[in-house]
């Protein structure tokens, strides 16, 4: 009889990394939803709420990549988490230029903003997915 060792999840991140992404991903949905509110509505109230939003999506954002890029030491380096912090990356970039898209005037930036907070957002749940799946440890792959 053959015994083979029960396939177990490795934990990759901390779990405060996973407590800002989850930040990360709340701020730039609100972004994203004051950004349709404003489509909808023209009220310049919704533009400053998305501008605030996206501004505290990129400080939680910079925080959780620092987080990320320490998940990236020697011993810890795998396909996923490098993944994650380029797409994490990539999501800090974009929404930068969000950020600054937002700072113009509030219908010069409406439909660039939009578009730009509906990627950032879908960047931030592709980057978080792949910290949220951990590797796997023994057994066959």
């Amino acid at each position: 009889m053959v015994s083979t060792p029960p396939r177990r999840r490795v934990p990759v991140f901390h779990p405060v990394h996973l407590l800002l992404l989850g930040g990360v991903i709340a701020l730039f949905l609100g972004g994203l939803l004051s950004d349709i509110g404003y489509a909808r509505t023209y009220e310049i109230q919704w533009q400053n709420f998305a501008s605030w939003l996206i501004a505290g999506g990129l400080v939680v954002a910079g925080a959780a990549l620092v987080c990320a890029l320490l998940g990236l030491m020697p011993s810890r380096r795998t396909r996923p988490a490098l993944l994650h912090f380029v797409l994490l990356l990539a999501t800090w970039i974009v929404g930068f230029f969000n950020a600054l898209m937002h700072a113009r005037d509030a219908w010069a930036g409406m439909p660039g903003g939009l578009v730009l907070s509906v990627i950032v957002f879908a960047l931030a749940i592709v980057a978080t997915w792949f910290a949220a799946c951990p590797a796997r440890a023994g057994g066959v792959q």
